[in-house]
């Protein structure tokens, strides 16, 4: 922790002055993306962009990655926005990383890169590798789960086939001696015994409709995709999976637990309702962690006491950065298509919001 507070007394002392030197007064959106840029880990990164000597030399990936994170933190609503302002703003392009308007790289080109940082899952491995170096080193109190509707201007992907039963089981109760079958495990029966990457592997990811009950009471419906995070103390965002939208939440919460888990060592976990499940709590509890739920009203539940109740107010935490996220940093300005350019697409504007809190918590 030491070494952060001294990295964030070097930024304040020297270089925020030196690039009000360079580049005249910065505005508070120029100090956010310098604090953020400042902190991502790009490094381990960087080899597999740069250029091998063989053909066309490539634009600098780095600068473009730069732009993409430009493009949350400037609320810019797409792309073309995202070049006009680069073009247009002398500040911002040389933050960036450019001199002059000439050397922008041109639309196709951004597209190019963002396809191919999406096939790299390149803000997944940042994001880890931030909150490894800022946040594994401390213990964490809370992790905050939830999961919001991510709706996209996509055409639903067709539904998988069903796999087909050697026999089809009978209806009713079974005859006195009669032996049936046992059932096949459930996915969340089987995930406690899985590997992370076994896990996300079995996740849908297809683009298709998802229904949710409203605040007041009202289902609502949207196509596209569902976005489950992880939010710690503080309001970091330390593990992020897309799936489709249809998929219930409670299917990935024992993913979600492996990710965070590999990432940091957290006290309590805390979860709505749709949680509600032995299998959730208990690979909570062998991870170290005490589960709160928060219990279905029905039959002879029990509800959480006055302790319990406390903690649970942590979880707002996940959704101010949902709102943070859909309001702020891009959420609701999807025009990507496809599971992995979706998921990079939110995944800038999360590694923004990462790194606000992480810089605020560094103050």
């Amino acid at each position: 922790m030491t070494a952060l507070c001294d990295l964030w007394q070097h930024l304040q002392r020297q270089l925020f002055p030196l690039l009000v030197e360079e580049l005249g007064e910065l505005g508070d959106k120029d100090h956010q993306f310098v604090q953020v840029v400042s902190l991502l880990p790009l490094g381990p990164f960087l080899p597999r962009y740069q250029w091998k000597g063989v053909g066309c030399k490539p634009h600098e990936r780095v600068w473009m990655m730069h732009a993409f994170i430009a493009e949350k933190v400037y609320q810019l609503p797409n792309r073309e926005a995202l070049v006009d302002a680069l073009k247009a703003r002398p500040t911002l392009r040389r933050l960036c990383g450019w001199e002059s308007a000439a050397e922008i790289p041109s639309l196709p080109t951004f597209c190019r890169a963002f396809a191919q940082f999406a096939d790299d899952k390149l803000g997944e491995h940042i994001l880890a590798a931030l909150i490894k170096i800022h946040c594994g080193p401390k213990l964490a109190g809370h992790v905050s789960r939830d999961a919001t509707a991510i709706p996209v201007a996509e055409r639903p992907a067709p539904a998988p086939a069903a796999p087909t039963l050697a026999a089809p089981r009978k209806r009713g109760r079974p005859k006195k001696g009669e032996q049936r079958p046992a059932l096949p495990p459930t996915r969340l029966e089987q995930q406690p015994h899985r590997t992370l990457a076994e896990n996300l592997a079995d996740l849908p990811q297809r683009c298709d409709i998802g229904a949710k009950k409203g605040s007041k009471g009202h289902m609502e419906y949207w196509r596209g995709y569902k976005l489950h995070l992880d939010v710690i103390d503080g309001d970091i965002p330390v593990s992020a999976v897309l799936t489709s939208a249809s998929l219930h939440d409670s299917q990935v919460a024992i993913p979600l637990m492996q990710m965070t888990a590999g990432r940091l060592t957290s006290l309590y976990t805390l979860m709505d309702s749709a949680y509600a499940a032995a299998p959730i709590q208990d690979y909570a509890r062998s991870l170290g962690q005490v589960p709160i739920v928060e219990p279905v009203q029905r039959g002879d539940w029990v509800p959480l006491d006055e302790a319990q109740r406390r903690r649970f107010g942590e979880r707002s935490a996940s959704e101010r950065v949902n709102s943070r996220l859909k309001e702020h940093f891009g959420g609701r300005t999807v025009r990507v298509r496809g599971a992995s350019k979706v998921m990079c697409h939110l995944m800038f504007g999360i590694l923004a919001i990462a790194g606000l809190a992480i810089w605020q918590r560094l103050c």
